[in-house]
């Protein structure tokens, strides 16, 4: 599987930060949807890398309907990079709003937590290329900043 889309409501027994969901809270729905996606694609056990360039764009209230989308953009020998959007709004209808995008990396790991070979995966599209290309230019930059 090469994308997952998680859709609920988000809980109105969230901790709400001024009639909002916390941030930390939209990062680790991230997080689980990149872990879904990454776990199904290795067919195995992943550890999270690398979650970044989050950029909060608009607010999710408690009961709003929230959709978390992961997409594989590339694969090394044993990591899958990802592309991660959260969309949100209300439940009657109306077109969901963009939350958040980021990028996320995976490694496949075996029993002893070592990294493990996953099958290739190439973008084919023009829009599969042009999304891995700036998936790449992220992670790229983030390391460079270490």
């Amino acid at each position: 599987m090469q994308s997952i889309t998680l859709r609920f409501l988000a809980s109105q027994s969230t901790l709400p930060q001024a009639g909002r969901v916390p941030g930390g809270t939209v990062l680790r729905w991230v997080d689980e949807a990149g872990f879904a996606c990454a776990c199904a694609w290795a067919k195995g056990p992943c550890i999270t890398e690398f979650v970044g360039g989050a950029h909060f764009v608009h607010p999710i209230r408690p009961g709003d309907l929230v959709e978390v989308h992961a997409r594989l953009a590339s694969t090394t020998d044993t990591a899958m990079h990802l592309a991660v959007e959260v969309r949100s709004g209300g439940i009657h209808g109306e077109p969901l709003q963009e939350v958040l995008h980021c990028v996320a990396v995976y490694t496949a790991v075996d029993a002893d937590e070592q990294p493990r070979a996953i099958d290739k995966w190439s973008p084919e599209t023009p829009g599969d290329m042009a999304l891995a290309q700036r998936v790449k230019a992220h992670i790229d930059a983030a390391r460079a900043a270490q």
